[in-house]
């Protein structure tokens, strides 16, 4: 894969056991070693597979959230087909289905159908709503959330809350985000310019947090940022909408209906790195790879 560094760790064996005991310990690195072991079983089971003779450079473009996870998904295709290159074409103000149209990348990522281009969903992206802690609001339906980003609703005591003024932050027009959500809540375009304009995650998450009274604060956020700010302790919740707890399971089944689809979209013409790719992605090890920042598909 492009521009990916070699780790090199020249550690002593008895170093190595040290460290093999202090890292199991950590959830991540367990997670990460089920990975490295599933796809072992995998390749040695299948050592005649169609994905170990596969030849030749895989083109990926996107401009989302979902570049850590493509990366890691990339490097386990590439050790799975030693004679397979992915090049990864990531910027944040490039067009990947465009790129994918006129033949300069073979897959683009995105959270949107195309009519030109066949899709693949690979999982889910839930869209959490973050409020501050001492916000007693802890549900919504999804029609009050669009009426609380369309402006409609300016105040928390309307929905049940605090007697406080509702402070909107909004996202950029260029962010994948954005467009899920005002397209789901059928209110794209109709978010008031008033609104606070933050790009980056953690400075929302910051944001919710820093502000008090007589102003509360309500963002939308990756679910993953939302979830992973309330286990850590920050100040900040996670709405329920139409009662439904934002869960790896209810975003899984559609009853938390606030999310976007994580696709891979690709030209009509057969191409065998394409299909491989697809079929990767869908695979248990690909699964596990979405699962780590995502909400991976349902199983068959």
């Amino acid at each position: 894969m492009k521009n990916r560094p070699l780790d090199h760790n020249p550690t002593t064996p008895a170093l190595q056991h040290d460290l093999w005991h202090s890292r199991s310990s950590c959830p991540l690195a367990a997670h990460r070693l089920f990975l490295f072991i599933l796809l072992s079983i995998i390749l040695f089971l299948s050592p005649s597979a169609a994905w170990s003779q596969l030849a030749g450079t895989l083109s990926l473009a996107g401009n989302g959230p979902e570049q850590t996870t493509i990366e890691a998904m990339a490097r386990a295709f590439e050790k799975a087909n030693p004679r397979a290159y992915v090049d990864i074409l990531w910027e944040k103000d490039a067009d990947p289905l465009e790129l994918v149209k006129t033949g300069h990348a073979h897959i683009a990522v995105t959270g949107a159908a195309d009519r030109e281009l066949p899709a693949t969903q690979i999982g889910w992206d839930g869209i959490g709503i973050l409020v501050h802690f001492s916000n007693f609001t802890k549900d919504a339906t999804l029609q009050q959330v669009a009426d609380i980003f369309s402006g409609r609703i300016k105040e928390w005591s309307e929905v049940g809350g605090p007697e406080t003024r509702i402070l909107l932050i909004n996202r950029p027009t260029d962010q994948p985000i954005r467009k899920a959500f005002e397209s789901r809540l059928g209110i794209l375009g109709k978010t008031p310019h008033t609104a606070t304009m933050i790009a980056d995650d953690d400075m929302v998450v910051k944001t919710v947090v820093g502000t008090l009274p007589p102003l509360s604060a309500v963002a939308y956020v990756p679910l993953s940022t939302g979830r992973s700010a309330v286990s850590h302790g920050v100040a900040v919740r996670l709405l329920q909408i139409d009662h439904v707890e934002p869960e790896t399971p209810t975003v899984q089944d559609g009853r938390y209906s606030l999310r976007r689809p994580l696709l891979l979209l690709s030209p009509h013409n057969p191409n065998a790195l394409v299909d491989a790719f697809t079929d990767f992605a869908l695979s248990p090890i690909g699964q596990a790879i979405v699962g780590e920042t995502y909400v991976p598909m349902l199983s068959q």
